[in-house]
């Protein structure tokens, strides 16, 4: 059988309290992406609602790499971005690994969807992997075990950082920051010693990366997990 991953990716396309548009931070999908991709695996996309998958239109202005520009004009990986699935269509014994980009928009889409929180309960009690990146991390905040706890509960994990989103301007209109709920879900909070700088940590099956430049580094981790 075929190799699969599945990237999770936001519906919201604005800030809900104010005229800016927001969506996936779009190398955080790219930079994952690539690495599987070059490893031979399979990857769909899924979000909350199915379909289109808004850009972040910064993520396009921000410390753009070539490797961004080469997907983002890449037919196969744009038709994906157009049509992502909905998580009723997904089936969770086909994927090895589960990964949460981010963008601010899934601060307001991830948290609570309770489809996407049994896909990503499924393949980690299969054996598979659980991972996100910056903001992605929100996706893990109420992922619940069979047994009844929480996948993050005891569990050393990153996601972006308080001071990143304060340097990022946006601390106060968010909902709330997501280093600080990541704590409160009993999660062992770390972070690299400069923000916006490439970090990711795993303990066990569950792999997080910082910030937006990180999701190469998660991306190295799963594989040397699922290539064991």
């Amino acid at each position: 059988m075929k190799k699969k991953a599945l990237i999770v990716v936001t519906s919201v396309e604005k800030y809900p309290n104010m005229e800016r548009a927001t969506g996936l931070w779009l190398g955080e999908a790219v930079h994952f992406y690539e690495k599987l991709d070059e490893k031979g695996y399979e990857i769909d996309f899924v979000s909350p609602k199915g379909g289109y998958t808004p850009l972040d239109p910064i993520s396009l202005q921000m410390s753009v790499q070539p490797v961004d520009w080469k997907y983002y004009a890449d037919t196969i990986f744009r038709e994906k971005m157009a049509n992502t699935l909905k998580p009723e269509e997904i089936n969770p014994k086909d994927y090895d690994v589960i990964y949460y980009a981010g963008g601010h928009g899934v601060v307001w889409d991830f948290p609570d969807n309770n489809a996407l929180q049994e896909i990503a309960r499924s393949i980690y009690e299969d054996g598979g992997i659980v991972s996100s990146v910056c903001h992605g991390a929100v996706g893990l905040f109420n992922i619940k075990l069979s047994n009844g706890e929480h996948l993050i509960n005891g569990k050393t994990v990153t996601g972006f950082s308080n001071s990143e989103e304060i340097a990022a301007e946006l601390a106060d209109h968010m909902p709330y920051l997501t280093e600080d709920v990541l704590k409160s879900k009993g999660a062992h909070y770390v972070k690299a010693d400069q923000d916006f700088t490439p970090f990711a940590v795993s303990d066990g099956r569950l792999v997080t990366g910082q910030n937006p430049q990180s999701g190469s580094a998660v991306a190295d981790k799963v594989l040397e997990i699922l290539e064991k």
